[in-house]
């Protein structure tokens, strides 16, 4: 490994040379920018020293740097002579599986993954902690393996149909690509459940017996398939979250008392006069945040961001603490929430209701009257007493009527989001605007509607004042770093600079569509991505560019190595707001309560620290799967009541099988395929567009066009459609149009 810095911080030139040789020779594969450097070796050297270190190991020829200004070892260097082709090594990383039963083997900040084919994957599942032989086959810079060993099993739990057969049973499991995982039970442990129905298998033995299966035992039977709700269970279960709390769990939360005593009020800031109030959903029954403002006599505005304090009830070690620390996050399906913790808590004793005495941590800041600055901060534990509780359609009317409750104060409290957010934009923000799908139920949980969340000035509001409290509070134990010089293990929400080989294509991609990115900083990458998404508005073709523009970005991580959030442009992030739904701001709150006393000074273990870290994002990817599966499930069965019905739709994607189809009017997704299409078409290199063979008419990402729902099939979540007739006009509102006019013709 390499070399770290001495207590001074610093190498001296020949040793930071030296040092990041073997840091690139320990990360043969990795390609590195220089802050990530600086990050690994925990040096104190300039920018400037890094950089000129690095020059002369690209001199001599030891290391080769790319166009974006990342470094690797150069091939000679790293595989002795064989040019690279068939040397192999071995890593750790986790499983990112994908559609069609293949996997990438992801490591701590790699450039390039591993991919796996399907039939090297050894039995390892989505999320899986693995170890992986490696090589890079001649011709090709991304690396292929194979995995040797699970380290860790993501899932042990699976919603499967039982098949009873004359001499064994089975728990036939569905799992990508359309592959089946079989698991073996025992006939005499079936607890009563019957052949075809869904059960809940936990899996005791991964190896795999002469039948080709593994093996487990059904520990709950969920019933007949088909309905809604025993799919989105499954959906749950098959993520890796259980559906209900072990009894244990559930018993402490009941024993937590419910009072607080005049003692404890004694001990936190009283804010319970200050004029407070909550702004949520209409269906939320957890809340989390609140916000107080009040106007001092000093001519300041003092804003206060008060956060529930389950970190009182919630003590280390505990079973509650636990189970939490194993969830990490609740999880939002379309009709129901897996929630972190138990109701007593989440619906009751730390849900910041209107007119009760409630414990928070709260981040208050004072404003400047006129130019809306943070002129001064405070953090500490607080009781508060909640005034009113808006919902976010509430609030937005009385900031549009100028009449209701507090309008006076939400008025001002809406100036100061806006200065904060156009600041924010300014010194670096991506605006990703992505459309949210909603859906109306009916009581049984049946969709009847599809729409998208409309984003109002009142969601901007929570959402700043929220930004701005997570940003301060990491900043406060930044400070305290350098102030004390020394290293405060903390849990901060980082977000690393975009793969810029991805960020190339997407430019090509714009480019085509007549819009040009310039990619020489990133800086520059950041205007870009915003005067892209402005215009997501404007021109559907640049509408679908979006979710491109999304995943070239590097994911949003829990580490303990700051090295800023990319995305939002801070350089100090953490996660402060929401700890009846995250785990990682419950940690939060604890190490900044021990680290907020004058004179204090906690230090945490900081490799057990990164290590919940890491599974706090892991838990977290597997939350965001959980959370579309159920939005592709709920659209599906939408669709089902409209097989033959026609729509008009937008192209935003093509494939070597087919045209992607979003509809607009409910933004469900389909495919056709070209067999369903009015003629044969070429598809371009690029997959840009597609050419009729005989119009020649070219079709693109962004066109408008009319089709007919052909199937659904819900196991599979797949819509087929058909092309109708290409629309030869754009934007919403000739859509609307041309689709009232065929309206009168029927």
């Amino acid at each position: 490994m390499a070399k770290k810095a001495t207590k001074s911080g610093k190498l001296k030139a020949r040793e930071l040379e030296r040092a990041l040789y073997q840091e690139f020779k320990a990360n043969a594969r990795k390609q590195l920018n220089p802050k990530q450097l600086q990050r690994k070796l925990q040096v104190k050297n300039s920018k400037d020293a890094i950089q000129a270190a690095l020059d002369k190991l690209v001199s001599s020829g030891k290391v080769k740097v790319n166009d974006q200004f990342r470094y690797q070892i150069a091939e000679k260097a790293r595989s002795n002579g064989d040019g690279g082709k068939r040397s192999t090594d071995f890593a750790e990383g986790l499983v990112d599986m994908t559609r069609s039963g293949a996997g990438y083997v992801i490591m701590d900040g790699d450039a390039s993954d591993i991919y796996v084919p399907q039939a090297r994957m050894n039995n390892a599942q989505d999320g899986d902690k693995v170890k992986v032989r490696y090589w890079t086959p001649g011709g090709r810079r991304k690396p292929e393996g194979e995995v040797v060993e699970v380290l860790e099993r993501s899932v042990t739990h699976f919603v499967g149909t039982l098949k009873i057969h004359d001499k064994y049973a089975e728990v036939v499991v569905d799992g990508p690509g359309g592959k089946e995982l079989s698991v073996a039970v025992h006939r005499s442990e079936l607890l009563e459940a019957k052949n075809g129905e869904k059960v809940v298998v936990k899996i005791t033995d991964w190896e795999l017996n002469r039948y080709k299966q593994i093996s487990g035992q059904i520990t709950a039977v969920l019933g007949e398939p088909g309905t809604s709700n025993i799919e989105m269970q499954a959906i749950l279960i098959n993520n890796g979250f259980q559906i209900t709390f072990p009894e244990d769990v559930l018993a402490e939360s009941e024993a937590l008392p419910g009072e607080i005593t005049p003692q404890e009020i004694n001990i936190r800031r009283d804010m319970r006069e200050v004029t407070t109030f909550t702004i949520d959903p209409l269906t939320a029954k957890d809340f989390d945040d609140a916000l107080s403002i009040q106007h001092l006599e000093d001519g300041q505005i003092e804003i206060g961001v008060h956060i529930a304090d389950v970190s009182h009830y919630v003590k280390p070690g505990s079973a509650l603490d636990k189970e939490a620390a194993d969830r990490t996050t609740s999880v939002y399906l379309v009709d129901r929430v897996c929630p972190m913790l138990p109701e007593r808590i989440s619906n009751e004793l730390c849900s910041l209701r209107p007119n009760e005495d409630k414990l928070t941590f709260s981040a208050i800041f004072k404003f400047h009257p006129k130019s809306f600055k943070v002129t001064d901060r405070w953090f500490g534990r607080t009781v508060i007493h909640s005034n009113r509780r808006f919902t976010y359609e509430e609030a937005q009317e009385v900031l549009n009527t100028g009449q209701g409750d507090f309008v006076d104060e939400l008025d001002l409290m809406d100036r100061i989001a806006d200065k904060l957010r156009k600041r924010r934009f300014k010194e670096g923000s991506i605006d990703f605007n992505t459309n949210e799908v909603r859906f109306k139920l009916d009581d049984e949980g049946k969709p009847i509607s599809v729409y998208v969340k409309e984003r109002i000035d009142t969601n901007m509001l929570i959402e700043d004042f929220m930004l701005l409290a997570n940003r301060e509070v990491a900043g406060f134990i930044k400070k305290k770093e350098e102030r004390l010089k020394t290293n405060i293990p903390f849990v901060y929400r980082v977000h690393d600079e975009p793969d810029m080989d991805k960020v190339a294509e997407l430019a090509k991609f714009a480019l085509a569509l007549g819009y040009e990115m310039d990619l020489t900083s990133p800086k520059s990458v950041t205007k870009s991505y915003n005067a892209l998404l402005s215009k997501a508005d404007e021109d559907p073709m640049v509408k679908m560019l979006s979710p491109i523009a999304i995943r070239t970005m590097s994911k949003a991580v829990y580490t303990t190595q700051n090295i800023g959030h990319y995305g939002l442009g801070f350089d100090n992030y953490s996660h402060f707001t929401s700890p009846i739904r995250r785990y990682a701001d419950v940690l939060v709150h604890r190490l900044l309560a021990a680290n907020l006393e004058k004179g204090s000074l906690y230090k945490a273990n900081g490799e057990k620290l990164e290590e919940e870290c890491k599974h706090i994002s892991a838990q977290e990817r597997k939350a965001t799967t959980a959370e579309r599966e159920s939005i592709k499930y709920k659209q599906t069965e939408y669709m089902l009541d409209h097989v033959g019905d026609e729509f008009t739709g937008v192209i935003n994607g093509l494939a070597d099988f087919g045209v992607f189809i979003e509809v607009v009017e409910n933004f469900v997704e389909g495919m056709i395929s070209y067999d369903k299409m009015d003629e044969a078409y070429d598809l371009s290199a690029g997959k840009l567009y597609i050419t009729g063979k005989k119009s020649g008419k070219k079709l693109k990402m962004g066109d408008l066009v009319r089709v007919k729902i052909e199937d659904v099939d819900l196991d599979r979540r797949r819509i087929d459609m058909s092309l109708v007739e290409v629309l030869q006009v754009h934007g919403v509102e000739k859509v609307e149009k041309k689709t009232r006019s065929r309206r009168r013709k029927s």
